[in-house]
């Protein structure tokens, strides 16, 4: 019995000792600054992805957000799904493409039962919150590019985001594959309802019970204006070179400590470029035009 109870604790402490180190790189200096940007890493999965109480859950969501992202190098397909629920104005994104320096993917679920806002010259719209602890959903997605897996996740969540440093990707190469469980069926009802008005048949969504399935793709949806052929070329050009530098410095290590050592000691810039990995604070700056609501 004493050998099997030691045994059982040592398999225990081994599984700990996993959970441990499956985040951060090592580096603590650099993990506390990319938990301040609202990010841990997953040194198992090798991915950055967003934690449960990052400061981007207080700045809400509107579409003056995504017409924010392409100027800051941000080159991604969004799809947004607009839907009524409990008297209740909800939002339901996905997003992916090129994050700078990273390749991504994101859902995000918001809310409100706030009327639109007409600010002269910031925004004309509805503005969400992001959704409290009791709304959360259980969310999982796996992220494809040219039909091999970069990455996935699944947890419950408001803003399940997830990217990949170093990779480059043109957001036509990548394809999304995502559930979500919805509260009840009133909810999933009406969620996939807005999904078949906006382009999706019923033969690309699954449903089994309060979950939804389908393939994010091609968006269906009008995307941000900020986004033209030109511009995109422009600032994917400027994306590639920043991943072929990072590919460049942090080809011979193998674990993402020593790539970070390696990218704070040769190129500083590049090393403040992956602290501002995803959405950052430059993202949300109009929040403050709009601290009225």
């Amino acid at each position: 019995m004493f050998s099997f109870i030691s045994k059982r604790l040592a398999i225990l402490r081994s599984m700990s000792n996993i959970v441990r180190t499956r985040n951060g790189t090592g580096d603590d200096e650099f993990d506390e600054a990319v938990k301040a940007a609202g990010y841990s890493y997953d040194s198992i999965d090798d991915i950055f992805y967003s934690n449960i109480d990052a400061w981007q859950k207080n700045m809400g969501y509107c579409r003056l957000y995504d017409e924010a992202a392409a100027p800051l190098g941000m080159i991604i397909d969004c799809e947004p799904i607009y839907f009524i629920y409990n008297g209740k104005r909800w939002l339901i994104e996905f997003w992916k493409g090129q994050y700078g320096l990273a390749t991504g993917c994101e859902i995000g679920v918001y809310v409100t039962d706030e009327p639109d806002l007409d600010i002269p010259g910031v925004f004309k719209g509805p503005f969400y919150n992001c959704v409290s602890s009791k709304d959360y959903l259980q969310m999982s997605y796996s992220l494809k590019k040219n039909n091999k897996v970069l990455l996935t996740r699944e947890y419950k969540h408001w803003w399940l985001a997830c990217f990949k440093l170093g990779e480059f990707s043109e957001p036509s190469e990548l394809v999304v594959s995502l559930t979500l469980t919805l509260k009840d069926k009133r909810m999933l009802n009406a969620f996939a309802k807005e999904l078949n008005k906006v382009g999706y048949s019923d033969k690309e969504i699954t449903i089994n019970e309060n979950t939804v399935g389908l393939e994010f793709n091609r968006p269906f949806t009008p995307q941000p204006t900020t986004r033209t052929a030109k511009t995109d070329w422009i600032i994917q050009m400027q994306n590639q070179l920043l991943c072929y530098r990072y590919q460049k410095i942090t080809g011979p290590y193998d674990n993402m400590s020593d790539k970070i050592k390696a990218i704070k000691k040769e190129d500083p810039k590049l090393y403040e470029s992956i602290l501002n990995i995803g959405k950052t604070k430059k993202l949300f700056a109009k929040r403050k035009s709009l601290k009225n609501i």
